[in-house]
């Protein structure tokens, strides 16, 4: 079974000057601008980053979702936060980390059960598989 989903961007002009849109196919961004500005200097609008971070602390809490209830729990909340790092390299820019930082509420489970859990989650998320950079993982168990 492949699930395809798709997301588009537009760009015209030059790298420092130019500006994009980025639209996903669900309508949940619809033409967000984003460039050169947005990226490096703060100015309104994503940034392919920020997409990846929501993409994958999105992606993490899902699977620690799917892997809590195939152990026998119901997390009552799950809040992740990934911080994409870009950082300049030999050669241009690369994304070199994600630190997730993960607060879940899950009554009843022994922690080390979720220690090996959570662990699982972060190595078995499909966003961490796709990505070539260092994925650190701090949590907070909530009992």
């Amino acid at each position: 079974m492949t699930i395809n989903k798709s997301g588009q961007a537009h760009w015209e002009g030059d790298i420092k000057q130019g500006k994009g849109t980025v639209s996903t196919e669900s309508g949940a961004l619809k033409q967000q601008p984003y460039g050169f500005n947005t990226r490096f200097e703060g100015a309104a609008g994503t940034n392919p980053e920020e997409l990846i971070g929501a993409a994958h602390a999105a992606c993490f809490s899902m699977a620690l979702s799917l892997m809590l209830g195939e152990a026998g729990y119901t997390p009552q909340s799950i809040d992740t936060k990934a911080v994409v790092s870009l950082d300049k390299a030999d050669g241009g820019f690369t994304i070199t980390k994600v630190a997730l930082h993960s607060k879940v509420a899950v009554p009843g489970v022994d922690k080390a059960a979720f220690d090996n859990i959570i662990q699982k989650a972060k190595a078995g998320c499909p966003i961490s598989k796709l990505l070539n950079a260092e994925i650190t993982l701090d949590y907070e168990l909530i009992a």
